[in-house]
């Protein structure tokens, strides 16, 4: 007896062995020079882009690969395994355009998706402000409607690939007395008269992709690029996350799935006291616990991904908030726990930058924090369990 829908598709083990072919051969060499340069690396944006994995969640209707959100995944978690800078292309893609696949007028995500899915242009997402982190809602940013315009005032902080990236979904407030249920999403783009970027902020980790500060000078853009209603700009950024909270958790599988298999090979070549260390018990019971809270983590994300590839479809999902928050809890805390513990595998050669797994360790981090913290994820996932 099978149970076709509790393991990934065929198509997803060939995508796997794709992806992770050409993460060996032209991801992972630029890894640590990414890292070290705080460049964001151009050439493994074509390399994703000829190989059509930079973006391959656009359905096709819009000439995108039409890929399935567990595809996603797998294609996230497979770049991140070689270098988690290079992870955020796929991912950010997403997290910048997934408000219009809910919510934007026919006539926007035809005008922005094709430009995304042929590699022309990336696509960030802007909600976060220096006083709006984990309280999103008490947004500053304002955009004022001026006949059949919308003028654009504020600062938006922590914006992943800001100043790469051509097209920003941005919250701004419309209805400063309507509280959530006054903020409107919109299109701007980096070539808006009035928008400039702050300096890139120095990171513990993710080195190689920018994190910056997008500034909104008295940006007027047309009122067709409002994307959805007026006023559900919130809403569909809490329904966004509840699609992307899944890639950082496949982000967060893919440094931890790195940092394991560099730890696995370490351990049995070297030797101490006249024999490998993956002899003793002791190394033995940690590699054991890391392979099993990451495969634990691996399970909940896929599960997560299935409910939300349904829920774009059209099919409500009730636990979709819940297991993506879950999903994204468990994978970052289990990279934070097997990232560490591969450092300590490695002894005094895993705190330095001669090993990849000091760099893993750093870049496991951000997956506990950005998205939403997960204290955030805590809360939310409480919520859903006692309303």
């Amino acid at each position: 007896m099978s149970f076709p829908l509790y393991a990934p598709a065929e198509e997803h083990d060939l995508l796997r062995e794709t992806v992770r072919a050409l993460a060996d051969e032209k991801i992972a060499p630029h890894a640590a020079a990414a890292d070290e340069t705080e460049e964001f690396s151009w050439d493994v944006y074509k390399a994703l882009v000829s190989s059509d994995l930079h973006a391959v969640h656009i359905p096709e209707q819009y000439e995108g690969a039409g890929a399935d959100a567990l595809a996603t995944v797998i294609v996230i978690e497979e770049v991140a395994r070689a270098c988690a800078s290079s992870s955020l292309i796929p991912a950010v893609n997403k997290l910048g355009t997934v408000p219009l696949l809910l919510s934007a007028s026919e006539e926007l995500k035809s005008r922005y998706l094709p430009g995304v899915a042929s590699g022309e242009a990336m696509f960030s997402y802007a909600l976060s402000e220096p006083e709006a982190g984990s309280d999103a809602a008490a947004m500053k940013t304002k955009a004022v409607q001026d006949g059949d315009h919308y003028v654009l005032n504020g600062t938006k902080m922590w914006i992943t690939n800001a100043g790469v990236s051509e097209y920003y979904t941005v919250m701004a407030v419309t209805d400063p007395s309507a509280g959530a249920k006054g903020i409107s999403a919109f299109v701007v783009e980096k070539s808006d008269e009035g928008v400039s970027f702050g300096p890139k902020e120095k990171k513990l980790g993710i080195k190689g992709s920018p994190t910056r500060q997008v500034i909104l000078d008295d940006v007027r853009i047309p009122a067709t690029r409002m994307v959805g209603a007026p006023g559900t700009g919130f809403k569909t950024a809490l329904a966004t996350l509840d699609h992307t909270r899944i890639t950082i958790a496949a982000q967060a599988l893919g440094i931890a799935q790195g940092a394991l298999d560099y730890a696995i090979g370490y351990v049995k070549e070297r030797k101490q006291f006249g024999r490998p260390v993956a002899d003793f018990q002791g190394l033995q019971f940690m590699i054991a616990d890391m392979a099993m809270k990451l495969e634990a983590a691996r399970q909940l994300t896929y599960h997560a991904a299935a409910k939300s590839e349904r829920a774009m479809n059209g099919e409500p999902q009730k636990d979709l908030t819940f297991l993506s928050s879950a999903a994204k809890c468990a994978a970052s805390d289990a990279a934070m726990e097997i990232t560490t513990d591969a450092v300590q595998l490695l002894g005094g050669y895993g705190y330095t930058k001669d090993f990849p797994v000091e760099r893993m360790m750093r870049d496991a981090k951000i997956t506990q924090i950005y998205e939403g913290t997960n204290q955030i994820q805590r809360m939310v996932m409480a919520r859903q369990l006692l309303k």
